[in-house]
């Protein structure tokens, strides 16, 4: 999982909850897409963490200078 995209796992994680809400599968089938779906749950907020911790606006001072903030 920690060469997939944020994007593609929360599209596959999307995709198990519209499975599971379905309510057609078998038992093992859901325990099975549950526990992948946890995974990647656990996985994008991991993913989302790291993000905001490199994200910084660029913002001009009264000086009219750039400088970097972080959000």
């Amino acid at each position: 999982m920690e060469e997939m995209k944020f994007e593609e796992a929360l599209k596959r994680l999307e995709d198990i909850v519209e499975k599971l809400e379905s309510g057609s599968l078998e038992l093992e089938e859901s325990i099975q897409l549950f526990e992948q779906g946890v995974k990647l749950s656990l996985y994008c907020q991991q993913q989302l963490k790291q993000a905001e911790g490199r994200v910084q606006r660029l913002v001009k001072n009264l000086n009219g200078e750039f400088e970097l903030l972080d959000l």
